[in-house]
């Protein structure tokens, strides 16, 4: 067994390195200018580019990046494989890949008028790689939204206090957007009173809890992504994200002070101390039943603590057009991946404080959340709080980070969906380019996805979809910096680029050709329909080729951008 103490103070230990110094050097190098003119302001619209203050800004972005895929990826790669490659690939890869992915989206966003990574990418290859990559993008956009829907219905229905909290705290944000921006009234005291009463709702929620099945939660949760998608920014989204970020911030940052208090003090009601294997096999742990190796499944299994596509998205598509300053981007960009991973970090302890039995490790998804919440509940405990108020608050925790997570994936689609129709020409185009048309086909096909009960197909597809897109937002930066100037090195994103792209191609060959083909459809070594197993097939096949294409197409404009010295080069969509 191992001090919980050890593993945290590791990461942290890393992950100020790693700001301290790495983001310092990214910010100078893609020369952040506090008194430039941010797209915010020079595009102002009071509906989709609205200033934000560093504070509110942050709280948006770290709780629309932080979904639950950091809290399901670490805990089941803690049970597949053990701690130590888990705690490893977190520590390390987030500060050099994550983080750097993450600041270089926003940075390179803010350079292009706050536009998405498609259109970023498109500037440089041309119309079809932007309009591959806008499409890939846009169906990452709805697997994301099918997948958080799917795990808050499942927390609601396990947690209902939880429930009564998160609609009285969006209730609370609505009141509060109008308190900022309608009747202008002073920030601070504002903040005190709308964060006491965020914090009392969670008592309200033990009183009062709401009873539902995951299966009536789901369209509710849609329909709440939605309304939210579609509304302004200042209403909902903003006031909501920065209040919730005070949730966010006790629950990720009291663990970690419990984690100290309870170890040093020994004042938790049970030991701090590692309770799962740090390693079981390369293999994975033969308890599972199922052969899965390290390599690469390590690396696409935790994918948001580390790296996440969806982040680029995120950066590119709200944050970028709400950035005050250009110089807050280190903080939020950079910064806000590393708090990520330290969710990541808080996740993994927790089930290994908890520990698990061989029963245990064939719950999947279900066993992932109530061991974040129950595990959080003992740490918590360390503090003198009741593991019967903590673990419920931990659990509204992780709802905060669901929510915000999913109707700002569905607004992310939406600017997605404008973006590959353009300026409307015809009938179609009209109604395809409507925020409430567009909005409401998303979620109907998240809705499809989620009713078809293929919960595992779903997350595979979700995970490997993620990391690729990782890839192709390193792959867009890189192009973006080779066309800027040529004396940029490209070390910085080039190598994590690459890394990723080998690392996703590697994983998406071992899903769908060995596991889905080979063991599935060939062997019959499988309880999934024939017709799934086929679809993943096909869906597998055509992210590599798409995948594959658009690193030549980025690879061939950097040699032609350092040949003609740093001069923008566009292919014009074509492969001469």
């Amino acid at each position: 067994m191992v001090a919980i103490l050890w593993l945290v103070a590791g990461v942290l230990a890393l992950f100020s390195v790693g700001y301290l110094g790495y983001s310092r050097y990214l910010a100078q190098f893609v020369g952040l200018d506090e008194d430039a003119e941010t797209p915010a302001h020079k595009y102002e619209d009071g509906q989709e580019y609205v200033p934000a203050k560093k504070p509110v800004l942050l709280g948006h972005h770290y709780s629309s990046i932080a979904g639950g895929a950091p809290i399901v990826g670490p805990i089941t790669a803690g049970l597949l494989w053990g701690w130590l490659p888990a705690v490893l690939w977190i520590a390390i890869g987030n500060p050099l890949m994550g983080a750097v992915h993450d600041f270089v989206s926003l940075s390179a966003s803010l350079r292009h008028e706050g536009r998405s990574i498609g259109y970023i990418i498109g500037e440089y290859i041309g119309e079809d790689g932007k309009n591959l990559l806008l499409w890939f993008a846009f169906l990452t956009i709805i697997l994301v939204v099918a997948v958080f829907a799917f795990v808050v219905g499942l927390v609601f229905e396990q947690y209902p206090s939880a429930a009564t909290a998160s609609i009285l705290y969006i209730m609370l944000a609505l009141l509060f957007g109008v308190y900022l921006y309608q009747l202008d009234l002073p920030f601070i005291p504002g903040t005190v009173v709308f964060v006491t009463l965020v914090f009392a709702s969670v008592f309200v929620g033990m009183e009062y809890p709401i009873h539902l099945t995951q299966q009536q939660w789901i369209p509710i949760i849609l329909l709440y992504s939605l309304i939210a998608s579609v509304l302004p920014v200042w209403t909902l989204l903003q006031p909501r994200d920065y209040l919730s970020s005070f949730l966010l911030y006790a629950g990720v940052g009291g663990a970690l002070v419990a984690v100290v208090v309870g170890t040093l003090f020994a004042t938790s009601n049970a030991p701090l101390v590692t309770n799962i294997p740090a390693f079981t096999s390369f293999s994975g742990n033969s308890t599972l039943g199922a052969f899965s190796p390290l390599f690469p499944m390590l690396f696409v299994t935790i994918a948001c603590g580390t790296i996440s596509g969806f982040h680029s998205l995120v950066s590119s598509g709200t944050t970028a057009k709400q950035l005050n300053k250009e110089t807050d981007a280190r903080l939020i960009g950079y910064g806000g991946m590393l708090g990520e991973g330290l969710l990541a970090t808080i996740s993994l302890c927790a089930v290994a404080v908890v520990g698990v039995t061989a029963a245990d490790a064939t719950g999947g998804i279900g066993l992932a959340l109530p061991k974040f919440a129950k595990g959080g509940g003992i740490f918590l405990s360390s503090l003198g709080i009741p593991v019967e108020f903590g673990a419920p608050f931990m659990a509204l925790v992780m709802v905060s980070f669901l929510l915000t997570s999913t109707d700002t994936a569905l607004r992310l689609g939406r600017y997605l969906f404008e973006e590959i129709v353009g300026t409307p020409e015809t009938q179609a185009q009209e109604v395809a380019s409507n925020r409430y048309a567009n909005s409401l086909f998303q979620c109907v096909v998240a809705f499809v996805l989620i009713a078809s009960g293929t919960w595992t197909p779903l997350w595979q597809l979700f995970g490997s979809a993620n990391q690729l897109l990782a890839a192709l937002a390193l792959l867009t930066a890189t192009v973006w910096l080779a066309n800027w100037d040529e004396s940029k090195q490209l070390i910085s994103t080039g190598v994590p680029m690459v890394l990723m792209s080998a690392i996703t191609v590697c994983a998406l060959v071992y899903l769908e050709y060995y596991q889905n083909l080979y063991q599935g459809l060939i062997l019959g070594n499988t309880q999934s329909a024939a017709w799934s197993l086929a679809l993943q097939v096909i869906i597998g096949t055509v992210l590599i080729v798409l995948a594959l294409s658009l690193l030549r197409k980025g690879i061939r404009n950097v040699r032609r951008a350092r040949e003609q010295g740093g001069q923008p080069v566009t292919d014009g969509g074509t492969d001469q």
